[in-house]
């Protein structure tokens, strides 16, 4: 091993370097892997409550935010997908978890990337989802063969009842999110996004 006094004539000062840069691969991947797992614990508990076909979990839409910000569409998308894979799986979550939560993550982090970078693109969540409901109302839906939603506030139309039912997840689940990478900058863990 180095000597204190060898490595800062070698240039090497450890106190003053990153070990990993927020642009690696390695960073994403390790960073997705916490956001998947956290996907996932939080769907077995507090867990997600069943509305119509669906299952409302908006700790999803918190991740979705966050994730979008901090690695991108892509890697958000990809996160997305994994945990509604794995709550597939594990029967936590419905196949309308896929449709509900990687269009929420793909337009935090295009809004984020190419609107000026300000944290308020989490609050853009709930389109992306609104966009997953209707394709869950017209594409999933008849796939799987789910039967028709009876009327809800008086709205019979499938688009309608998936979009509320998308959007009372998506929105407090976006305000969570929100709020978590307000905090994150506050306390100055994150920075350069």
């Amino acid at each position: 091993m180095f000597s204190k006094k060898e490595n800062i004539e070698n240039g090497s000062n450890y106190k003053n370097k990153k070990i990993i840069h927020s642009k690696t691969p390695t960073y994403r991947i390790v960073l997705s892997s916490i956001f998947v797992a956290l996907g996932v614990s939080l769907s077995v508990f507090p867990g997600a409550f069943p509305v119509g076909p669906t299952k409302v979990f908006p700790f999803q839409h918190m991740i979705n935010v966050v994730a979008g910000i901090l690695l991108g569409p892509l890697n958000a998308g990809l996160v997305a997908g994994l945990i509604g894979i794995t709550r597939i799986g594990i029967g936590t979550g419905t196949f309308f978890a896929l449709p509900g939560g990687i269009p929420g993550a793909l337009v935090v982090g295009l809004v984020y990337k190419h609107l000026g970078r300000k944290e308020a693109a989490g609050l853009t969540e709930p389109f992306g989802t609104a966009l997953g409901a209707l394709l869950s109302a017209f594409f999933v839906a008849p796939a799987i063969g789910a039967p028709s939603l009876p009327p809800f506030l008086g709205l019979t139309a499938q688009w309608q009842l998936f979009t509320i039912f998308f959007l009372m997840s998506s929105v407090p689940g976006a305000i969570m999110g929100y709020l978590v990478v307000l905090a994150l900058k506050r306390r100055r863990i994150i920075e350069g996004y």
